[in-house]
Formats: structure tokens, sequence, C-alpha cells
């Protein structure tokens, strides 16, 4: 009987990874007992258990998204950041999934995903979307090998162009073709997202992940900067009702809350803008005298 990844025999021999877990725990115990250590202590057991259990999830059930807008998506043993658990399992950004339907019945040419990652979105939208053009954007050049990797695993390399940093005026093909831009750059979308110097951005709908956590407030100033231009909705982060594998019935409660755990440290909500598309000027209302 295969032994379970999660659940090893108590007489296996350390993997490196728990080695490292380990190293890192007695690192963390000799700080200043605090309750921000233990936080950080419980955040590493979380990130290791939530590893363990995407193991398991890949050993018993493999590498194909289960659930959600991405079903069917060939994924990889492991992602550039977060939870790899969640994203195999469907559930992850549960909040996003009538927004990704909604995009996916929108005729867009192209779509801009900055700070792609290993191209969750990138790839799964390019799957539903054969027609698109998607421009999939990170500084991480791992990520965007891991990204290049799944675009050639689900066949749609040829529709995902792989690029690095992004600028203000790489937006300017935004007035040019009916755009979504994706953005989720860990705080740095207060200066990227910023339309007086993007004027691309007025033209394109965007969904763009606004990092609070690191700036109380930002999604409020992003808002603002929008709302001339677009219909702009505030996306709070919600809870997956997709159904767990029949399998992990046999887990503990906190297992399968760990598997659907995002990693995240705060809030992290979203924003869906989308551009108001001009009126057309009133005809003059000025007449000759008679």
């Amino acid at each position: 009987m295969a032994t379970d990844p999660a659940n090893p025999p108590a007489s296996a021999p350390l993997s490196p990874m728990n080695a490292a877990i380990y190293a890192h725990l007695a690192t963390l115990m000799a700080q200043p007992k605090s309750a921000n250590n233990l936080e950080q202590m419980l955040r590493l057991l979380a990130k290791w258990r939530s590893t363990l259990l995407a193991n398991t999830i890949t050993a018993k059930d493999g590498l194909a998204v289960q659930a959600g807008p991405f079903a069917g998506m060939q994924y990889i043993a492991a992602g550039s950041e977060g939870s790899t658990a969640a994203r195999l399992l469907g559930s992850y950004e549960a909040a996003l999934h009538p927004i990704i339907d909604k995009i996916t019945r929108s005729a867009y040419d192209q779509i801009i995903d900055v700070g792609c990652a290993e191209g969750y979105y990138a790839v799964g939208l390019a799957r539903l979307m054969p027609k698109v053009r998607v421009l999939a954007h990170d500084q991480n050049p791992v990520a965007q090998q891991k990204c290049a990797e799944l675009a050639l695993l689900n066949g749609v390399a040829a529709q995902v162009q792989i690029g690095g940093a992004i600028g203000h005026t790489d937006f300017d093909i935004c007035t040019r073709a009916k755009t979504l831009v994706i953005c989720d750059i860990e705080g740095a979308e207060a200066q990227l997202l910023d339309p007086a110097l993007a004027k691309g951005l007025l033209a394109a709908d965007i969904l763009v992940e606004v990092h609070d956590c690191f700036s109380p407030g930002l999604s409020a100033k992003l808002a603002a900067r929008f709302e001339g231009t677009h219909e702009v909705q505030l996306i709070h982060r919600a809870q997956s009702a997709l159904p767990l594998p029949a399998w992990m019935d046999a887990l503990s409660d906190l297992d399968r809350l760990v598997a659907l755990w995002e990693w995240r440290m705060g809030p992290t909500p979203w924003l869906w803008m989308v551009h108001k598309p001009k009126k057309p000027a009133k005809p003059s209302q000025n007449r000759k005298a008679k």
C-alpha cells in the first residue's frame, strides 16, 4: 500500500523539507517569546502542512485542477507562490469565480496579466478563450519559466507571450484592442495602476488584487482613481463552497481547512473595474431663428 505523503510512518527519516522546517522552528523558538513569534511559527507549520496535503492530492488525484472555472487544467507540482493545494482543488480565490465566468463570456482580444506567477490565470483563461492573446508578465525569472511550462503543458503556448517587468506606457496597447488587465503585484499596484501616467488603462477592464494588508486604504484609493471612467466593484475574500474529494472525509477538520487556506497574511480584496463606454456626443441644439 502506498504511503500517504501527509502521514509518513513515524520511523521514516526526515525529508529535506521536514528537516528545513525543524531548523526554521528552532530559529523562531530561540527568539524572544511573543504573540508575533507564535504567529510566525503557526504560519510556518500551516504552510508545511499545506504543502504535504498538496503532495497527497497529487499522489491520489494527479495534477489536474479538480473544480472551479479552470477545472481540467493540468497544473504543476508547485506554484511559484501561495497554496498549491487550493489551486489543485479549484477552490483558489473562490470570490472571483463569478467574475471569471463574466470574463470568459466577454469578447476580449487580449489579456495583460501583470504578476502572472506560474500562470494559473494566464493559462487558465487562455484554455477557456482560444481566440484571446495573453501577455503574461512577471519580474521573477523562475515564475516566467513556470508560466511557459504550464502554457506548453496545456497546449496554449502559442497564445501566451511571456514577459518581464511592465511600465506605464506598455498599457498603450489597451487603446487598440479590447483588453482585460489582471494585476497581482504585492502592493506595487499603487504605483503601476495610475491612469494619469498609464493612460491606456482608461480603455481597459481591470481586475486587481489590492494589498490593503501592506497599505491600509489602498483599495479605496485605487477605486477613486477609476470611478469616473469605470464601474467599480469591491470583492472581498470568500470561502469556497465546492466539495472536497471524497477521500478527504477521513482527514481532520484542521487538515481540511488548511487544504483550502491560501497563505494570505491579511486583507487582499479585489477591485473589478469595468470600463464605461464613452457616450456619443449630443447633436447641437442650436437652431437658426425663423
